[in-house]
């Protein structure tokens, strides 16, 4: 049984850092010249994204999921910001 219990959590962290490993920060894609409020918002939310991570390392992502799911909300409003640019855009 202690070998299986072992064998678990060798897996879980190997996914775990697998996960870090290719996970990457938003885009910062939005134009300050023509959208500055929405540019310096995605920066924000990139900066946000780069805590997080420092956080999951400083905490051997012993965060209970939330860490994780705090990141990708953060890529849902990334994109939506993007939307927004887009959106405005095509509006002028």
């Amino acid at each position: 049984m202690k070998k299986f219990k072992y064998s678990a959590i060798v897996v879980t962290l190997g996914l775990t850092l697998m996960g870090i490993a290719f996970a990457q920060a938003p885009e910062t894609d939005i134009s300050p010249a023509r959208h500055p409020d929405l540019a310096e918002a995605q920066h924000h939310v990139v900066q946000a994204y780069g805590k997080i991570v420092e956080a999951q390392k400083a905490n051997k992502d012993q965060l209970g999921g939330h860490a994780e799911k705090a990141i990708q909300l953060l890529e849902q409003a990334n994109h939506e910001l993007k939307e927004a640019a887009e959106y405005a855009d095509h509006r002028h």
